[in-house]
């Protein structure tokens, strides 16, 4: 067990770390959010949650991407704006899908796919499917018109969903206490008529909680809220730290990274299982790398592709009818 968990959380760290080492280059043609220090979320839900469950995330959502089994070649080229990508690279970093492995996609925009989890959430409901969703969102999230909007109705029809928070306690450069009158983000969404709880990082101690929540929403308990305190070791956009501006400093970030899960586990292993795992992980990123180097970009063609042209329709329907097109 540790050491597939290892695999699993040192693999997202050295992806993302390696992505901020290639970013100032520019060959990344996508801004990228980091999830640094936050790859225990993921990976503990997502250890609870079976091949036909669903999940929804947020644009930082290189870490449940690849917790899920997203393709890493199709991430990163899509990082690269190549025609390989998972999204055929018009999506980029804020827009990973792979709906094969139940990721249905990611959103630059704060709050939406919490609603778009509900809908779905509805619709495995009304057709008596025994798939359950999860739903990634951050602290900031949880001060959207959405949020709220959405645990209600939830509640209202028992929806199969679990409400994940990412608590990293920082909207960009905001600290939660100086945005929010209530520090526990789950008694708000106890309001609303839920089983909701605040649990820390601890890897292990998440799984085990996860898996029991899981159950619950999956024998037909409604929709539950876990609020999973953890904390982003980098900047909000980009590659980089960002101590230096002042609103949080390293004296805080500190206990973070002394509990890091990644250096925990690595730990418990073997020198030389660890040094296999690593040297295996190493190989695949480089693959990957390369592969989304090698790879076009998308023909001019796909600019007219993969979307939605409301006129055409019409415009077709009256054809059809024979009435005068305007």
């Amino acid at each position: 067990m540790s050491a597939r968990l290892y695999r699993l959380l040192y693999r997202i760290r050295r992806v993302e770390e390696e992505i901020a080492r290639v970013y100032p280059t520019d060959r990344i043609r996508s801004p990228v959010h980091l999830s640094i220090g936050q790859e225990a979320v993921s990976v503990g839900v997502c250890e609870a949650l079976e091949p036909r469950d669903v999940v929804f995330g947020t644009y930082r959502g290189h870490a449940l991407y690849l917790a899920r089994g997203g393709d890493l070649r199709r991430m990163i080229a899509e990082l690269y704006g190549k025609a390989t990508g998972c999204t055929k690279g018009k999506g980029g970093s804020m827009h990973l899908i792979a709906p094969e492995r139940g990721v249905m996609g990611m959103s630059a925009v704060v709050g939406t796919t919490i609603a778009n989890a509900a809908g779905y959430a509805y619709a495995l409901k009304f057709r008596r499917e025994p798939a359950i969703i999860a739903s990634f969102f951050g602290d900031g999230a949880t001060e959207e018109g959405v949020f709220a909007e959405t645990l209600n109705f939830a509640v209202l029809k028992r929806l199969p969903i679990l409400f994940v928070c990412e608590n990293n306690q920082y909207a960009i450069h905001t600290h939660q206490s100086r945005r929010q009158g209530t520090p526990a983000i789950c008694q708000r969404a106890r309001a609303f008529g839920m089983p909701a709880e605040q649990v820390d990082g601890d890897l292990t101690g998440l799984i085990q909680r996860a898996r029991e929540v899981v159950a619950e929403v999956r024998a037909g308990g409604g929709p539950a809220f876990l609020e999973v305190m953890t904390y982003r070791w980098r900047e909000h956009v980009g590659p980089g730290f960002d101590y230096h501006l002042g609103f949080r400093d390293e004296g805080e970030a500190a206990p973070w990274i002394v509990a890091d899960p990644v250096a925990r586990l690595a730990a418990e292993l073997r020198p030389t299982e660890r040094a296999r795992i690593e040297s295996e992980v190493a190989e695949e990123i480089a693959d990957a790398f390369a592969f989304a180097e090698a790879s076009p970009f998308p023909a001019a063609a796909e600019l007219t592709l993969d979307v939605f042209k409301e006129e055409h329709h019409v415009a077709a329907t009256h054809r059809e009818a024979g009435a005068e097109c305007w």
